[in-house]
């Protein structure tokens, strides 16, 4: 007695050619197709393929974040900068009020004297023996 598997077999043997057949024509058409491209020019592609086509939710977040700090950053643009180069020079009458204020805090703070410094104390390395070692006792 056969098996349902012998009898399946059998029953779907005359088949097997016409599949064949399909797959060869299907393979044949697709190797046919595909143009050859050299390596440095199909890199962007596999880049799109293989790093972003996969990600593309993270990478949509990260570009939302980007663009969400770039308005953040654009309205906090301090506009004080922009009027400070449209301002028109100090007047002779400013630049003179500004000279007289500096003297007058020269004369409140005082001069500037450059004071005499200490020279350096030279540092001269002993050897271990010669080390004083203090013990501090609380």
């Amino acid at each position: 007695m056969k098996t349902p598997r012998e009898i399946l077999f059998v029953r779907h043997q005359n088949a097997t050619p016409k599949l064949d057949t399909i797959r060869r024509e299907v393979l044949k058409s697709e190797f046919q197709n595909e143009p050859s491209i050299p390596f440095y020019l199909n890199l962007p592609l596999m880049f799109w393929r293989e790093l972003i086509f996969p990600c593309r939710r993270i990478w949509t977040g990260l570009a939302a974040v980007w663009i969400f700090i770039f308005i953040i950053n654009f309205s906090q643009h301090d506009k004080s900068e922009m009027m400070a180069r449209k301002s028109p020079p100090p007047s002779p009458e400013m630049i003179l009020a500004f000279r007289q204020q500096e003297l007058l805090l020269a004369e409140l703070i005082g001069q500037n004297e450059p004071r005499d410094a200490e020279p350096p104390k030279i540092f001269s390395p002993r050897p271990s023996s010669e080390r004083r070692f203090e013990i501090l006792t609380a």
